[in-house]
């Protein structure tokens, strides 16, 4: 029961979200990004301090479900291609009506360019206040939230050509 009211309030949270402008809610830009730990599609945990505070990271939270996080992945494939040696891209698979089969499914088949995690206990969606899918957290090397947004037509070229740049 306790699974289904979480899910439940999940998937309230993340299909009410509607398409939000860049911070109007989720986690603070400027804040101290979470390292948190997730597990990945093998359910093996992945702690996210690997990767924050010593190189950018961008983190999307997604479905296999979500329109815009479809609208998006061209750009999250071209952000990819021109920053995969300064950025670690990783991919939050937010759980809601998904199956680590299902989501394996889509990966190997849509091939997005970043890390699969699955968040099935909703660590990540809570530590990053995860308002809809769509959702991007760019981290500097400092690891600080440097950009959040929704939508799929986000400036993911404009925020990690200045975090690269710091």
């Amino acid at each position: 029961m306790k699974t289904l009211l979480r899910a439940s309030a999940v998937a309230l949270l993340l299909l009410g979200g509607g398409r939000l402008a860049a911070q109007e809610s989720g986690i603070p830009v400027g804040s101290k990004a979470p390292a948190v730990t997730v597990n990945d599609l093998e359910g093996k945990p992945v702690d996210l301090g690997r990767y924050i505070g010593k190189q950018p990271v961008l983190l999307e939270f997604w479905a296999t479900w979500c329109e815009l996080c479809e609208e998006l992945l061209p750009r999250v494939r071209a952000a990819q291609a021109a920053y995969a040696s300064k950025v670690e891209f990783i991919g939050v698979n937010v759980t809601v009506n998904q199956t680590r089969d299902r989501v394996r499914r889509y990966v190997d088949s849509h091939q997005p360019g970043f890390r699969t995690l699955y968040d099935d206990q909703g660590t990540s969606i809570r530590a990053y206040k995860v308002p809809t899918t769509s959702y991007v957290v760019v981290i500097d090397r400092a690891g600080k939230v440097a950009y959040t947004g929704t939508g799929g037509t986000q400036d993911l070229e404009g925020v990690l050509r200045r975090v690269t740049q710091d």
